[in-house]
């Protein structure tokens, strides 16, 4: 048995047992006091507080032009006032698997992550602008589950810096994480306790023929979108035919529509990305 067929098996026997990332704490916190309704902007802004960076990047987000409002915000308190609680969540969710793909590996297994982080951040971007534009879901709930429909690459990559030959060799590795994230994906996001939509989107979004039913739903939206993503590159879902898959379906455009209206809201997607990404 070769090193990739033993961290295959290592991984499928162990996978209920790997030691999966965890939330950063200040996010943690956050959404166990957003599930209190009593929880004041106050209180939460206090929490928030104790992790400066997190605070300006959700300062910087409240003044983007995305959710910029009639006058510029200065403090915590204020943003999360103005923006509402379900989206300082799901903003503060999206900063902390930043902080996850950013601070794991090094050498090869950086380099992977950090493409993994790229490849989420134009999917979430995507699907905030498709949630926004064609259907009744929630945009910043959307653009997490963009973000993290990939999340089960990071215990995959992590394991296999024990197998520093096959860090070398990145096709094979990322057959290994086709094979196994979504089930990885799955397993994080329920030990973290986040609500159902998002784990299914992280065990469900490679099922291209899923259908859970007429109406779209969040795996839908960031199936489109990953689709997307690939539009003009040699992956092989970029060879897929849109008109057979459910969600494009649900979705009500045809894949000429779709394109186009990606084109339209190209400065807006890739503002979202710059936000996302830290470069905005």
């Amino acid at each position: 048995m070769d090193n990739v067929d033993k961290l295959l098996l290592e991984l499928y026997v162990e996978r209920n047992r790997l030691v999966l990332p965890t939330l950063p704490e200040v996010a943690e916190r956050v959404r166990k006091s957003l599930n209190d309704p009593k929880t004041t902007a106050g209180q939460l802004a206090k929490i928030m507080n104790a992790d400066p960076a997190l605070s300006a990047k959700l300062l910087q987000v409240a003044n983007s032009p995305l959710y910029r409002g009639s006058s510029r915000i200065e403090s915590i308190q204020t943003a999360v006032a103005r923006l509402g609680n379900k989206v300082v969540r799901d903003l503060v969710s999206s900063f902390a698997v930043q902080q996850l793909f950013s601070r794991r590996g090094k050498g090869a297994a950086h380099a992977l992550l950090k493409q993994a982080w790229t490849h989420s951040v134009r999917v979430a971007a995507i699907s905030h602008v498709m949630t926004r534009r064609f259907t009744k879901l929630e945009p910043d709930h959307a653009m997490l589950a963009g973000l993290m429909h990939d999340i089960g690459t990071l215990p995959i990559v992590a394991r296999a810096q024990k197998v520093p030959e096959l860090l070398e060799d990145t096709p094979t590795l990322l057959q290994i994480a086709a094979s196994l994230h979504t089930q990885l994906g799955r397993l994080i996001l329920e030990s973290w306790h986040f609500p159902d939509t998002l784990v299914a989107v992280a065990a469900e979004h490679e099922d291209l023929y899923r259908d859970s039913g007429p109406e779209i739903d969040y795996v839908d939206v960031v199936m489109v979108a990953n689709l997307h993503s690939y539009v003009g590159t040699d992956h092989n879902l970029a060879q897929m035919d849109w008109t057979k898959i459910p969600a494009f379906v649900k979705l009500g455009l045809g894949p000429d529509e779709s394109l186009n209206a990606l084109k339209e809201a190209r400065e807006e997607i890739m503002e979202i990305q710059q936000l996302l990404s830290g470069t905005g």
